[in-house]
């Protein structure tokens, strides 16, 4: 699949993040604080359906220890959560999940992950609110479960990147193939990713970061030339 465009041949992901020392989901005394050399600081919210991989990827990620607000699954919520394709999944957010990571330095991405059923849709405004781009993940077994979650994006006005995160037993499609089922813009970013790994996790943001800077200088060039 291919990622964001680059000039030259990429950075390894582990060469691209700021080292804070801390693995992700550990927090030693004194790393709450920001980075000294930290200049940006950006919200993104990481959405998509149900059991896709959302708290997995902050979890891989983060820098601090991340925030979860799960529950267990309860026999009652199965007449209102469609558990289609995640039938072995305990637990699910209710509110946010929330992490932090650092890349290259001096850009610092505060993650916002979403609930992923429709009975929490209500949320999706707040958590959204002063995002500046979204990391759609997708499951490829059930692409039609990432309808709802991109259009509420495609709706809210929010730059996003797609990333497909890889089960033991997804299926390999195509680029072209993914793109129209999908419907997706031929800027938009789709990339492979796997949530449980973290230089592939930083890879899918920063193909997302990628595309926001590039969208950036695209609207300075024309405000320029007009």
């Amino acid at each position: 699949m291919a990622s964001a465009p680059s000039s030259s041949e990429p950075a390894p992901a582990e060469h691209r993040v700021a080292d804070s020392g801390v693995r992700a989901g550990e927090l030693r005394a004194g790393e709450l604080h920001l980075p000294a050399a930290a200049r940006e600081l950006v919200k993104i919210v990481v959405v998509g359906p149900f059991g896709v991989g959302k708290t997995t990827l902050i979890d891989s990620v983060s820098e601090i220890r991340p925030l979860h607000t799960e529950e267990h699954l309860t026999q009652a919520s199965t007449a209102v959560d469609d558990l289609d394709g995640v039938r072995d999944k305990k637990t699910t957010t209710v509110a946010i999940d929330f992490g932090r990571i650092t890349l290259g330095g001096e850009t610092v991405l505060y993650l916002f992950g979403t609930p992923g059923q429709e009975r929490f849709r209500a949320l999706w405004a707040d958590i959204a609110y002063g995002a500046l781009g979204a990391l759609v993940l997708v499951d490829s077994r059930r692409l039609d479960a990432s309808f709802d979650v991109l259009g509420l994006v495609e709706e809210s006005g929010l730059t996003y990147a797609v990333a497909v995160n890889t089960f033991p037993d997804s299926r390999h499609y195509p680029e072209e193939q993914l793109r129209e089922s999908l419907d997706l813009a031929p800027d938009t970013p789709l990339v492979e990713c796997d949530a449980r790994d973290r230089n592939s996790s930083v890879d899918a943001l920063l193909a997302l970061v990628e595309h926001l800077i590039d969208l950036d200088a695209r609207a300075v060039a024309g405000e320029v030339r007009s």
